[in-house]
């Protein structure tokens, strides 16, 4: 479901063949994600390429990763938001909660601010 790849200590985590983050997959991508958080001050990115819809449920993975990486003194972004996915983080008010980039290499130089 998803595919892991280290970059400077950075975990980028992308999705493997999904286009819509819903109830179907958001369980075990949740855990999938959550697990990566096992040690502390784990640093990750999270890419949405790709993906073009999210539902509540998948919203509530994102905000369930954002706890655990806290709980675990650890750093959580975002980014690759296509425009309609950007729309419901709009919509939600969740823009102003996560960190959100336009790019993986964005994400990078945030890390390192």
């Amino acid at each position: 479901m998803i595919k892991t790849e280290k970059i400077n200590n950075v975990i980028v985590v992308s999705f493997n063949n999904i286009t819509r983050l819903n109830a179907l997959v958001a369980e075990p991508v949740k855990e999938e994600i959550k697990s990566l958080f096992n040690k502390p001050n784990t640093k990750m990115i999270l890419n949405l390429e790709g993906v073009q819809f999210i539902d509540s449920s998948g919203f509530g993975v994102f905000l369930s990763v954002m706890k655990v990486a806290n709980n675990n003194y650890g750093a959580f972004k975002i980014c690759n938001v296509g425009n309609e996915v950007m729309e419901l983080f709009k919509l939600l008010q969740l823009h102003n909660v996560f960190e959100i980039y336009p790019t993986v290499d964005d994400c990078l130089k945030h890390f390192n601010n």
